[in-house]
Formats: C-alpha cells, sequence, structure tokens
C-alpha cells in the first residue's frame, strides 16, 4: 500500500507516496545509528542548539506554505495552522536554549566522597504521530529528544505524508547531519519490526488506545522505554457559582477546535442543574450557528474531518447513541455539501450504559449531563477510562482548585480552555497513556540518568 492524501474539503486526491521497502528501512535505520554514535550524541548542546535553531527560523519563513499545505492534507482551517506552525518555532527555541539547564548534571548528598547523575542520550528513538496536529506532533517529540543527544526516526499518519516529508526537509535544510530525523513510510508490520530492531533504544506513540496497546505490548517484548500519549473524553465542569458567558465561550471554543479532533478536547460537559437549561440553550445555538466551508478562508468557522473514514465512523458513533436512548439537541448529520462535514451535535439523555459515554468523540460533537453537586461532578468526570486533562469553570477559584484536586487526569485548567506551551508538561493517567511531552519532563523521558559515585 502507499501513503495516499486525500483533500477534505475538495475530496480529491492530493499526493502519492510508496512505502519505504524493506532494505530501504534497513539503511535508514543504520544511518540514524551512525549518526549517533559519530557525531550527534558527541555534540555540545550549544552545537545541537545551533540545528534547532535554524530549523525554527525556517519553519517561521515557511509558515504560510507549510499552513496551505496542511489544509490541503488534513482540512485544518488555515488559521489555526498558522498558530500550530508558531507553536513549533516556540518549542524548538524552547529546547535550544533550555536543554542543558533540564539535563544538568545533579550532585547528591552523600555521607563520603561524592555523587552525582549524569544525563547521557538514549540512541535512536522511533516514533510513531497522528495526524490531528501534523507539525506539532512531530515537533514536540523530535526537539526534544534530539536536543538529548538522541536521533529520531519518524512515522508519521499516512493522510499526511507531504507534511511528513516537510517537517524532514525543515532538518535538512537547518543543516543538521543526514540521520538526526528520518521520516520513514511504514507498514504496520514495518513498525513492529523496527519497534524490535535492537538500534531502537526507545518508542514514542501518540494516537488511539488500540495502537497504543500494540505498540506497548511490541516494546514491553522487546524491553524497550515506551512513553505513550493517547485518547481523551475529557470533562468540563461548570460549578454552579460559574460566569456562564465565560463557561460557554469557553465550552465552544474547546469542542470545536480543529474541528473537534483533539485528544484534549473537552468532551463532556458537566453542568450543575441550576445552569444546566441555560448553558445548554445558549451552547448547542453558537454550535449549530458555526459557519462551515472552505478551510482555507478566513470567515469558515468549521471546517471537515478528516477523512471519510472519519466521518463514518463518528456517524455511527451518534447513532448508537441514539439507539441507547441518548436525545440530539442539535446537528446528527453530515451536511449537505461537498465535503467530510459534520453538523456539529449536542447529545443529552447519555446513560452510563450508553456505549458512546466510554468512547471518545474526535468530532464536534458533545455530551452534556446535568448533576446537583461536586461531588456528583467529580464522580461523573471521574467514570471514565481516560484521564488526559479536564476544565473546571467557577468564580472560587479555591474551590476550583478542590474540584481540580479530585479528578483523575494529568491536566487540568481552571476557567480556561486546555492549552500548551513548550514548558507546560503535556501527558495523562488512565487509558491516556503515560509518561510527560514538552517541557523539562519531556526531555527527560529519553535519556540515561546515570549516577557516578566517587570515593573519598
Amino acid at each position: 500500500m502507499a501513503y495516499v492524501s486525500v483533500n477534505p474539503f475538495t475530496e480529491e486526491p492530493v499526493a502519492t507516496y510508496p512505502e519505504h521497502t524493506e532494505p530501504e528501512r534497513q539503511a535508514l535505520l543504520a544511518r540514524a545509528e551512525q549518526t549517533y554514535r559519530s557525531s550527534w550524541s558527541r555534540l555540545s548542546y550549544a552545537e545541537r542548539g545551533k540545528f534547532l535553531d535554524a530549523a525554527a527560523d525556517l519553519m517561521h519563513e515557511r509558515r504560510e506554505e507549510l499552513a496551505r499545505l496542511a489544509t490541503s492534507e488534513m482540512g485544518k482551517r488555515y488559521v489555526e495552522l498558522l498558530w500550530e506552525v508558531d507553536a513549533c518555532v516556540a518549542i524548538l527555541r524552547y529546547y535550544a536554549g533550555n536543554a542543558e539547564r533540564i539535563l544538568a548534571s545533579r550532585p547528591l548528598q552523600v555521607a563520603d566522597g561524592s555523587a552525582r547523575i549524569d544525563a547521557h542520550p538514549l540512541g535512536v528513538v522511533f516514533c510513531i504521530e497522528p495526524w490531528n496536529f501534523p507539525f506539532f506532533q512531530l515537533v514536540r517529540m523530535a526537539a526534544p529528544i534530539v536536543m538529548a543527544g538522541n536521533t529520531v526516526v519518524m512515522k508519521h499518519a499516512p493522510s499526511v505524508p507531504g507534511c511528513a516529508l516537510a517537517v524532514e526537509k525543515i532538518f535538512t535544510d537547518s543543516g543538521a547531519p543526514a540521520g538526526l530525523y528520518t521520516n520513514v513510510f511504514l507498514t504496520d508490520e514495518q513498525s513492529a519490526a523496527t519497534i524490535a530492531d535492537p538500534r531502537v533504544k526507545g518508542v514514542a506513540l501518540t494516537g488511539s488506545e488500540r495502537a497504543g496497546a500494540a505498540v506497548a505490548a511490541a516494546a514491553g517484548q522487546a524491553l524497550k522505554k515506551v512513553t505513550l500519549e493517547l485518547g481523551g473524553s475529557d470533562a468540563f465542569l461548570v460549578l454552579e457559582d460559574a460566569d456562564l458567558d465565560l463557561a460557554v465561550d469557553t465550552a465552544v471554543a474547546s469542542r470545536t477546535m480543529n474541528t473537534g479532533q483533539a485528544c484534549a478536547a473537552s468532551k463532556r460537559f458537566i453542568v450543575h442543574s441550576s445552569l444546566y437549561e441555560e448553558f445548554l440553550s445558549r451552547f448547542s445555538s453558537r454550535l449549530a450557528a458555526l459557519v462551515p466551508g472552505d478551510p482555507m478562508a478566513p470567515e469558515t468557522e468549521l471546517g471537515p474531518l478528516v477523512s471519510q473514514t472519519a466521518l463514518d465512523r463518528v456517524s455511527e458513533q451518534i447513532a448508537v447513541a441514539r439507539r441507547h436512548g441518548a436525545e440530539v439537541v442539535t446537528g446528527g448529520h453530515r451536511i449537505d455539501r461537498q465535503g467530510y462535514f459534520l453538523e456539529p451535535t449536542v447529545l443529552t439523555g447519555v446513560t452510563p450504559d450508553n456505549p458512546v459515554v466510554r468512547q471518545e468523540l474526535f468530532a464536534p460533537v458533545a455530551m452534556v449531563f446535568s448533576v446537583d453537586s461536586d461531588d456528583e461532578a467529580i464522580a461523573l468526570a471521574n467514570n471514565s477510562p481516560y484521564g488526559l486533562g479536564g476544565t473546571v469553570i467557577s468564580r472560587d477559584v479555591d474551590r476550583a482548585e478542590r474540584v481540580a484536586a479530585a479528578m483523575e487526569t494529568g491536566m487540568v485548567f481552571i476557567n480556561r480552555m486546555g492549552d500548551s506551551a513548550p514548558n507546560l508538561p503535556w501527558g495523562g493517567v488512565k487509558n491516556s497513556g503515560f509518561g510527560r511531552g514538552l517541557s523539562d519532563f519531556g526531555i527527560s523521558e529519553y535519556v540515561n540518568w546515570k549516577l557516578v559515585r566517587i570515593g573519598a
């Protein structure tokens, strides 16, 4: 099979790329290992940082070109992709400037002699990344991994091959050595073989639960370090003292970012009963009024889903939810126009036995629930296999913090939607995976913290 991108707005093919052959895969792995051993791992942080700064300069220069490319391949609105490219630039600059500080040797107190821990790179790290943030997902993994002294072999999603090659070209054009950042177009079988390959010392995946389970099993069988950032069904809690204007504005933005195709987007809206009816009315009306259209056009408020498969999947989830008693307040159907568009959809009456309540809705589909207390809100929020992020809206920040502390998540946001920054850790618990990206944690995941103990 080939890697094929299809424009979700026009439904027309964009480009096709052949998968790498087995000899090509072997050669690329060999080059990545050779680059790690012969040069990259021996450079100082300052020398590595020069290449990342150069890559950041190139991404900034090419931001409009990159945004147009990704819009054509996965349908995200152009204005959102400009933000995404800018976020990548910030990540590259952050690690270029902070890796040495984060990974500095740390002295330890001992009774005699001295002791310290030093950070050493591991080697080749194999990353498997998704299409929904086609540049951000690559850069947020690659920047810390290579600044730590490792090399990266990157398998991007088959639907965004042009974006995959564009990021590889950024690193190549930065002057970085060949083999530092290697794009690969692999089958699932070749990916499994790459995980098992002794030249690969670590594995990182961002993707679905199913993919996470398969990759974790393969990495465990090969005794490889692995990090997983998987799905989410984040809860958005509106407490009884919430500013309803803030709650509605934040809820709409969180559920519609990237046309709802974000792992840490809010998907379950849990509202105190005293505010429920007004929140539901305003939230549903705002979603129903969003303007669909060409993701390149500035007036467009809702883009298409990434593929026909994605549209079919969420349409079936909505149908299943309705068969189990859920009510569709607004939306629920494909929009009758060119492109993979779904009406923004609000579901109510979703009971604990409804299958959709334990699934991820990767589309502009929201479930809204009514509760009578903070304790009931917390219990409902935690009644999920996922634990990526969550949001709490309340005028009383101390109260919101108490609620947030009880939520079983890797991240929580109070009176704001979920967002990221280079210095903020990213990741979850439960079926949302393990390990952290970005910040000091992200670069610390793929180093060997070696103890050095010296006698008196």
